[in-house]
C-alpha cells in the first residue's frame, strides 16, 4: 500500500472494467458488455486523468465531480489530456448507466469499475468498501499529479478545476 506521488512511474497491472458507449444501447437500462481498460498500457502512451469517487450517483460525485469534468472537457483537451477515467467500487453496469445519465457519448470520459477496490487498495486510498475521492494524472507512464480530497464533500484536489491548475 503505497500512495502515488508526482514523479512515480505508474504501476504495472492496473486495469478497470467499463462498458463502452454505443448508439445501439443508449438508454440507462441497456447493460452492454463490460470490457477491460488496461490503465497501465493506456497510461504508457497517453495523458490520462484517473478520478476516483466514493460512488456513482452519490450527491457530491454527481452534483459537483462529474459536472466539473463535463464542463471543462475542452480545457482538459487543450492541456493535452487524452482521456478521463472515472472509477468507483460500483460495478461496470452502474458506472455505464452513470455515464449515460450524464449524457456522455464518447470515449473522452469513461466510467469504469475499480472492482474490489483493487487499484485504490494498492495505493491505500480507500475508506472501507469505497474509494476515497482522488485524482491522478499520468503522462506517458509518469505520475505528474496525485492528490486526495480529505475534507468531506470537497473536490478541491480531485475536481477538474484542481487538476487543470496543475497541468
Amino acid at each position: 500500500m503505497t500512495a502515488l506521488k508526482a514523479g512515480d512511474s505508474f504501476p504495472e497491472g492496473v486495469s478497470f472494467t467499463y462498458v463502452p458507449y454505443t448508439p445501439e444501447q443508449p438508454d440507462l437500462t441497456s447493460c452492454g458488455v463490460g470490457i477491460k481498460y488496461d490503465a497501465s498500457k493506456e497510461a504508457a502512451n497517453k495523458k490520462i486523468v484517473i478520478v476516483a469517487v466514493p460512488g456513482a450517483f452519490t450527491p457530491t460525485c454527481q452534483e459537483q465531480h462529474v459536472v466539473s469534468y463535463i464542463q471543462n472537457k475542452d480545457k482538459l483537451k487543450a492541456k493535452g489530456v487524452d482521456q478521463v477515467i472515472f472509477i468507483a467500487s460500483n460495478d461496470h453496469w452502474v458506472m455505464s448507466a452513470w455515464g449515460k445519465a450524464n449524457g456522455v457519448k464518447d470515449d473522452f470520459i469513461l466510467f469504469a469499475s475499480d472492482a474490489g477496490l483493487a487499484f485504490s487498495k494498492q495505493i491505500g486510498w480507500f475508506n472501507g468498501d469505497r474509494t476515497q475521492r482522488y485524482a491522478i494524472v499520468v503522462d506517458h507512464g509518469k505520475v505528474t499529479y496525485a492528490e486526495r480530497d480529505t475534507v468531506p464533500k470537497s473536490i478541491a484536489n480531485s475536481g477538474a478545476e484542481g487538476v487543470l491548475a496543475k497541468l
